[in-house]
């Protein structure tokens, strides 16, 4: 029997709470709702984390047991502890998987890792998002046709204020007319980063097949292929071979 992938899904957990209309929508907040579609998959393990437990949910004994963490973040950014965000930083760097959804693009460890300000255009106008699949023969763009369509979504345009993308798998066009690299690939150190822009929490968005296709090909995408290690150090070593 093949090893599970272990997923921790975290969530600040506000939104849902605090507004009806979107706990209608997700009344198990939104982590809930990608836990329950991914724990579907005999390949997985799924475990949820939110902003008001204790260490954000997110201890180290939690991230050591996290082969790919997805983030979902949006009006408490600034909530998020520093030495929270150093732990997620240095598990990445040791080969733990990052799939980062929509708003988390301004999430304090996305910035991080990016080295930028991760700024764009946004709308909120509840308009049709084409997603252009970019890259067919890339794994996260599995079971996917050319495009497909979200009926409701919140406009992210460019300018993205993000490093040029090792792989761009999707592009998304807007009813407005603005268009949004929506599905980037990065590695930093041995981890594996996935930004995915679609997912507004006032939209059933996570409910939908084609975005849920994306997250569980990203998760397998993003999980580590050996055994996760510290950090490279920079240590000194020793020549091989004698030196002259």
């Amino acid at each position: 029997m093949s090893k599970k992938i272990k997923v921790t899904v975290w969530n600040e957990y506000l939104h849902e709470l605090e507004n009806e209309e979107i706990g209608a929508i997700y009344p198990q907040g939104i982590h809930g709702t990608i836990e329950a579609f991914l724990s579907k998959e005999g390949d997985m393990q799924v475990r949820c984390a939110t902003l008001r437990e204790e260490e954000h949910g997110l201890t180290q004994e939690v991230l050591d047991q996290t082969d790919v963490l997805i983030w979902w973040g949006h009006k408490a950014h600034d909530q998020v502890d520093d030495a929270v965000v150093d732990r997620v930083h240095q598990r990445v760097l040791a080969g733990m998987g990052l799939v980062v959804l929509h708003s988390g693009h301004f999430s304090k460890i996305f910035k991080k890792l990016m080295g930028t300000t991760c700024s764009l255009r946004w709308r909120e106008a509840g308009e049709k998002e084409r997603v252009w699949v970019v890259e067919q023969g890339h794994p996260i763009a599995q079971g996917l046709d050319h495009y497909f369509e979200v009926p409701n979504s919140e406009m992210y345009g460019e300018r993205f204020d993000i490093p040029e993308p090792d792989t761009l798998v999707f592009i998304s066009w807007y009813e407005g007319g603005e268009v949004f690299r929506s599905g980037c690939c990065y590695q930093r150190g041995r981890g594996k980063i996935f930004y995915f822009g679609p997912g507004h929490e006032t939209h059933p968005i996570y409910h939908q097949k084609e975005i849920q296709l994306v997250i569980k090909n990203a998760v397998r995408w993003a999980q580590p292929t050996f055994s996760l290690a510290q950090p490279l150090s920079g240590d000194w070593v020793p020549p091989l071979e004698p030196l002259a």
